[in-house]
């Protein structure tokens, strides 16, 4: 699923001297400029940038996200190219050439095939590739799904079952397994399919909410209004409802489809990235972001809405870079340039969770969050730290300014409650992580980053209470027990996670709230986490944190024993800090 973003005017988005912004995009994009090319496709499945010329097919990896990876290349015959994408294990590659072929090229062999539709009254709306046990690929047709498993005999497909539904279009992430087909007049009737390794879920019918307009005219809905994501292994579904301005959440329930609540737009035209399991909510034509941490029952954004800007680097017509020029021929190549640097262009596509694609451009970008100015936009330490410890992504930095807030709190003599409740989320998230293994298996001693916190490998571990089952990819499918529902309800979560990206349920934050009118703590001690991550690249490559928790012997090392040395006078205030840490 993606979202096209437009703009009226031109903007810049090359960040500047005192620009603000909570989510940015690094200078260094991915190139994907090939002669020739016959249009850009994003295979999700196997995370892939695909440019088809006339007799091959370029691809770029994108995960993990390198500006400087080379494309490979496979060959093709000519003809129309509708969609493409390679099957998961890599070995084919699928060519939809119309709405009643779609034909196949074994990479090893190099022998092609087609399959066609039986009846020319029924169209092929697309296909993908799944790891579902029962079959290989599923065509989406206007007359319903057909699922078929690829034979090696006869090296051809074979047809294993056909669901017959109405389909006018349907929306489909790899990331959640999920496919929903739409249908009726205003196509909001939607019936949904989770193909993935443990089997296959058939969802119960739903219908979407739309707000009618004045003049009485039933707006339709269209794919480019619904966004399928996944947060803290969770999957919903995101409606744009243009007529009541609002974005309608949807969360996916084994045997119930649930509305739970509605977010406002401020602009009919929106996109939607995950970035680090938060949401952010891309209002187009008024070039800002919003996030939200949905983890939490609120649904309150994180912050006010700032611009997305680009970040790390001048522009190419810069003196700085004109200056140098001599020395970084080969890296120039990769400059943005002014026309290149316009924020929510015309052209600009979204591709979940976490990538942008200009398509005039062919500019392939990542988004990040800017962890320091998000901590730096609240003055309610307790949710800042909340936010922060719900991390993994960048779970190094999110650490440091953990540490540093603690510091700073306390340096600042702030109320012995109020200190007392940041200890709390601190403490309660350390417990946590050592439960599920998180912190444990990260930690690597013998190592310790500049700032004095331990380096750290290995891979997050995580744990649930609730059934699951692991397929073959080491990924689980789960029902958990329903929240907001009755505690006998037979209903399930529906989700579908990697095991470093799941939190336990059971593990419950706070609200988090924000105050727009004061400034954190955070932004007082800028300079001092900024230049305790100024670590060498190899460093940071190395110290892979799993969890930005913090134990109580790092919380002695680089909260209190810094704060002892740093505070003068009456001691009492210190210790009474530290009993309430023992406390714990």
């Amino acid at each position: 699923m993606s979202g096209k973003a437009s703009s009226s005017q031109p903007s810049s988005g090359l960040s500047g001297s005192g620009a603000l912004s909570h989510v940015y995009i690094p200078y260094l994009p991915l190139r994907c400029n090939v002669p020739g090319s016959r249009g850009l496709f994003y295979d999700d499945g196997d995370k892939l940038l695909l440019s088809p010329t006339s007799d091959q097919v370029f691809c770029w990896k994108t995960v993990p996200f390198d500006p400087m990876v080379a494309p490979t290349s496979d060959s093709l015959t000519e003809g129309p190219i509708v969609s493409i994408r390679y099957s998961l294990d890599l070995k084919f590659i699928a060519v939809q050439r119309s709405d009643q072929e779609i034909q196949f090229w074994d990479r090893g062999s190099g022998e092609t095939f087609s399959q066609r539709c039986k009846s020319e009254s029924e169209s092929i709306l697309g296909f993908f590739w799944t790891d579902c046990p029962l079959c290989d690929i599923v065509f989406v047709k206007t007359s319903g799904l057909d699922l078929f498993t690829y034979n090696l005999e006869s090296k051809s497909l074979q047809l294993v079952e056909t669901r017959k539904l109405n389909v006018s279009w349907y929306v489909y992430t790899h990331e959640s397994r999920l496919v929903l087909l739409a249908s009726g007049m205003q196509c909001k009737t939607f019936t949904g399919f989770q193909l993935s390794s443990a089997g296959i879920i058939h969802l119960p019918k739903f219908e979407m909410a739309m707000a009618k307009s004045e003049a009485n005219n039933k707006p339709v809905l269209a794919a480019e209004d619904i966004f399928i994501v996944t947060v803290y292994g969770r999957i919903y579904s995101l409606q744009v409802d243009r007529i009541a301005m609002l974005l309608h959440c949807y969360r996916f329930y084994r045997d119930v489809v649930v509305q739970q609540g509605s977010l406002p737009i401020y602009s009919p035209r929106v996109a939607v990235s995950v970035v680090d399991n938060v949401l952010l909510v891309h209002q187009v034509d008024a070039k800002v972001v919003i996030l939200y941490d949905i983890y939490a029952e609120s649904r309150a954004p994180i912050s006010a809405p700032l611009p997305l800007l680009f970040q790390g680097f001048p522009r190419s017509n810069s003196s700085s870079l004109r200056s140098n020029r001599e020395d970084n021929e080969s890296s120039e190549v990769n400059v943005i340039s002014d026309h290149e640097a316009i924020i929510y262009g015309d052209d600009w596509t979204f591709l979940v969770p976490d990538l942008i694609f200009s398509v005039t451009n062919k500019i392939l970008w990542k988004i990040h969050l800017d962890l320091e100015a998000i901590s730096a936009s609240s003055s309610e330490v307790p949710s800042v730290l909340e936010f922060l410890q719900r991390r993994k992504l960048e779970a190094n930095k999110a650490k440091q300014l953990c540490l540093s807030i603690a510091r700073t709190v306390i340096l600042e003599r702030r109320p012995v409650a109020t200190v007392a409740r940041a200890i709390d989320v601190l403490v309660t998230s350390y417990s946590h992580s050592s439960k599920t293994g998180n912190y444990f298996k990260g930690t690597k001693a013998g190592k310790t980053l500049p700032s004095g916190v331990p380096h750290t490998t290995g891979t997050n571990l995580s744990a649930d209470a609730s059934a699951s089952r692991v397929d073959a990819m080491g990924k689980t499918i789960k029902y958990d027990s329903c929240a907001g529902v009755d505690s006998g309800s037979p209903n399930r979560f529906l989700t579908f996670s990697n095991s470093d990206s799941e939190e336990d349920d059971s593990f419950q934050f706070f609200d988090s709230k924000i105050d727009r009118g004061k400034l954190t703590v955070a932004e007082t001690s800028v300079s001092e986490v900024r230049s305790s991550l100024n670590v060498n690249l190899s460093e940071q490559q190395e110290s892979q944190l799993t969890s930005p928790a913090i134990s109580p012997d790092e919380m002695y090392s680089f909260v209190f024993s810094p704060v002892e040395e740093e505070m003068v006078g009456e001691p009492s205030y210190l210790v009474a800090i530290i009993v309430e840490f023992l406390r714990r």
